[in-house]
Formats: structure tokens, sequence, C-alpha cells
């Protein structure tokens, strides 16, 4: 009962809050904090309880809650845990506290309306990563969408209604393709078996034609590129990080990616290995694409948000390239990439939102010298921008090595050509750092550094960083938890 808890929590935390907020603030906001700690709890709860048990390699789920729904039409309401979705879900809470507390002195309008979406698009998340009937993954995946919207359109910037709904119809088409999809392969495992069912485990191995298989796995695919996001689909995520405020860029550029990242990893090989194969030199090479043209793209902003919302377009494609490399050196690699990028790039516009917060400026051009009057608050962005360049004994660094290093084997040209977008990386990330925080202090700069609650979630995130970096075979092994759930292509 610990997965359905998970969900609930949040759920009925987000109304709880929602309600308190006519009391008092600082009760609404107590209440948000502790519905995510709680399930943080239950989520290293429930890893202490099954990662210290030895049962790495066995063909089981850590957990599982399987009941009948609507069985006329065979829809189960299946949650189950197993390493990869694990690792994910504490990500995900691990960021959705660091969202509650980096929101917490801020004047938000329509408090308990805020914290009751930013509750629900996590519960909507962890529904992502432990459904395991494909109805309720849709169905947790629209969830994901609304409060979203909500998010950029009440509580973003000057654009925030074009930037809502260009988010939304982005997701909101992509995820149709998705729906039509799951409901051609429903009817496809029907025709075979008899057997109407939306369960997972029953449609792995369902009889397709080669040109079947490559249109269904085709309509799943582009829901999660849109969502990752790739290029020529990527549009969406710059304008939505220029208006989002801080927190809600956490969720967008830390966690919405990361569920596109584990539908591929879950959904595509495994139900669609012969389509996965046919089609992989083509996602290769858009990944290859994403992740130069999103770093030139980078390079060539003034406004802060959307040099992040490019880098971290970037930084996603290796994550692409790794899924579709066909090695298991290059999966391990996208699923650390996955993990760090969400916490280098979420601290990152943490340090963005401080700036503006103190500057009321988001471009790049008017800062300068602030290392005069902010130096911890500009050596955390020092740091997370060598984060996200991949600085060896950092997390980003393992990720993008074993991508390159697993893709080299059978595709050395895109890996080459991949690594470039390392060295450009490193281009714009020292770019910021320098314009930003070095030179003189011409305006001149009078302002407050960290404050307490800042510097410790700042400080929290740098450890978990340098502990990917440094020791990451806990993730590898909690991974390697869920190899007898993926085809062998990839072991």
């Amino acid at each position: 009962m610990i997965l359905l808890w998970l969900i609930v929590v949040l759920v009925g935390g987000g109304l709880l809050a929602w309600l308190a907020a006519r009391i008092h603030p600082l009760l609404c906001r107590w209440i948000s904090l502790a519905a995510v700690l709680v399930d943080l709890a239950l989520a290293l709860f429930e890893a202490s309880r099954h990662l210290s048990s030895g049962n790495a390699g066995m063909n089981t789920w850590f957990e599982q809650v399987d009941w009948s729904w609507i069985p006329q039409f065979g829809i189960h309401f299946h949650l189950a845990l197993d390493g990869l979705s694990l690792l994910l879900v504490l990500l995900t809470l691990v960021l959705g506290v660091v969202s509650v507390v980096i929101s917490w002195s801020a004047h938000i309008k329509a408090l308990g309306f805020y914290h009751l979406n930013l509750l629900w698009i996590l519960a909507g998340i962890l529904g992502v990563f432990l459904s395991l009937d494909l109805f309720l993954f849709y169905f947790s995946w629209e969830l994901m969408l609304i409060p979203m919207y909500f998010l950029i359109a009440i509580w973003g910037g000057e654009r925030r209604t074009y930037a809502a709904v260009k988010f939304f119809l982005f997701t909101q088409l992509s995820g149709l393709l998705m729906l039509i999809a799951i409901l051609a392969l429903y009817f496809a495992h029907y025709h075979a078996t008899g057997v109407y069912t939306f369960q997972y485990t029953a449609l792995l191995g369902t009889p397709l034609s080669p040109h079947t298989a490559m249109w269904i796995m085709l309509g799943f695919f582009i829901a999660f590129a849109v969502k990752l996001p790739m290029f020529p689909f990527h549009t969406w995520l710059p304008d939505a990080c220029a208006e989002a405020s801080t927190a809600t860029n956490v969720i967008l550029a830390g966690l919405l990616a990361t569920t596109a990242g584990y539908g591929m990893i879950r959904f595509l090989f495994p139900l669609f290995p012969g389509a996965f194969r046919a089609f992989a030199p083509v996602a290769m090479t858009l990944a290859v694409i994403t992740i130069l043209y999103g770093a030139i793209l980078a390079f060539s902003q003034t406004n802060l948000m959307r040099l992040l919302a490019y880098a971290s377009i970037s930084h996603l494609g290796f994550v692409l390239l790794g899924i579709f490399s066909g090695s298991g050196i290059a999966l391990q690699g996208a699923v650390m990439t996955l993990i760090a990028h969400g916490i280098s790039t979420s601290a990152l516009f943490i340090v963005a939102g401080s700036i503006e917060d103190r500057t009321h400026t988001r471009e790049i051009g008017v800062m300068g010298g602030l290392w005069d009057t902010v130096p911890r608050l500009s050596g955390a962005g020092l740091f997370f921008a060598l984060a996200s360049l991949g600085l060896p004994g950092l997390g980003d660094f393992v990720g993008e090595f074993l991508i390159l290093l697993g893709t080299y084997r059978a595709h050395t040209a895109m890996t080459v050509v991949a690594a470039c977008g390392v060295l450009a990386a490193t281009f714009y990330a020292l770019r910021f750092v320098q314009r930003a925080f070095q030179g003189p202090n011409l305006r001149p700069w009078r302002l407050p550094d960290l404050a307490l609650r800042e510097g410790l979630t700042l400080g929290a995130m740098m450890v978990v960083l340098l502990w990917l970096g440094l020791y990451p075979q806990p993730v590898f092994h909690t991974f390697a938890q869920a190899a007898n759930h993926l085809p062998a292509l990839w072991r």
C-alpha cells in the first residue's frame, strides 16, 4: 500500500494546503512541506527495505498494487516499483521538497491554489513512474498537464498566457497521439489474443507487423520527444522557462523531461523491439542535432532563463542518444544523466531566480561584478555551471561519459559529433559565469547574499552531485534491479 499512499498523500496534502491558506499562509506552506517530506520518508523506507535484501538480478518487482478498475475494458489500477522507477521517484520527491522550500518566502497570489497545483503535479509525475497499466499511465501523463498550465499561466511573467497556451498545445496534441497509439496496441492485442487489456506485462510481445509496430511506436515516441524536449519539438520549453517562476522551472526542467526519458526506456523498446531498432539511426541523428542546436542557441542567449532552457535541451539530447544507442553502458549513463541533470539544472534555475529577485532582471548583459557583493550566491552559480558542463567528480560527468563510451563502440561518428556538445557546454557555461559574476561592479550592485534557507538548499544539492560523481555505484546497483525488465539489447 505504500505505492498508493505516495500518491494519496500528495493529492490530500494539496487539498489541505488549499483549505489551510484561508486560515494562515504559513500553515499552507507547512502542510505542503510535510506532505512531500512524508512521501520522501516512505520512498526512502521502501528503498532501504528492498535494496538491503540483495534482490539484484532477480526477476521481481519491489512492490505492486493491482486492482481491477474497469474490468469490462481490461483497465486496472496497477502500480509497481522497480529500481528504475525508484530512482526517479526519489528524484521527484527531493525536487518536490526543493520547490516548496524555495518558494517559502515569496509573495504568491492565491497561495492555496498554488500549493494545490504544485502537489498535484508531483502526484501526476509519481503516477507516471509507478503506473503499469497503460490507461493509468496516460491518465497520469495528462494529469501533469493541467497543474503545470496553471502554474505558468497564473504565476508566470508578462507573456505567461502565451507560454502556457504553447505548452498546453504542444503537450496535449502529442499526448493525443500517444492515446491513439495506446488504443491501437490495445486492439491489436485483442485481435491476436481475444483479450482486452491495458496491462503492460500482458502487452509485451504482442504480435505486430513491422509497419504497424513502427506507426504505433511513433505515437509514443512523439509524445515523449515533445516532453523531453527534442529538436524540432523543443520550442515550448524556452518560452515556458522564460515566463515561469523559479519553483515551476525546477519542475519543468528537472522533472517533466525525466518523465519522457523514463517513458522511452520503459515502453519503446520493450513493446516495439523491431521498430525501435529500425528507428534508432533516425533518433540518434535527432539526438546529435539536439545536442549541438541546444548548445549553440544557449551560447547566443541574453536572457538567463532562456540560456538555461537551451542548455537543458542540449544535455537531454545525450539522454536520447544513450537510450537509442543499444548499449547497456550508455543506458546506465542516460539514467545517471536524468538524475544529475535534474539536480544541476534545477539548482541553476534556483541561482538564476535568486539573481532575478535581487537585481530585478534576467538580462545577462546588465549584470556583472556580482561576486563582489554576493560571493556565496556567485560561488554556487560557478559550482553548478561547472557541474552542467561536465566537470569530472560531479554527477553530470559520469552520465555523459558513460553515454559517449557506450555509444562509441557502435556509432563512432555520432559519438565524435556529440562530444562537440560537451565542448560547447564549456563555452556557454563559462560565458554565463563571466558575464554575471566576474568583471567590474559597474551598476554598482549592493545586494544581500544567500539566506540560510537558500544556502542550505543549494548546499544539499551540491552534496548530492558530489556523491553522484564520486560514488555512483548505488545508482547503478539500484538500476540493475530493473535489468530483467529490460530487453537483452540493453544488458
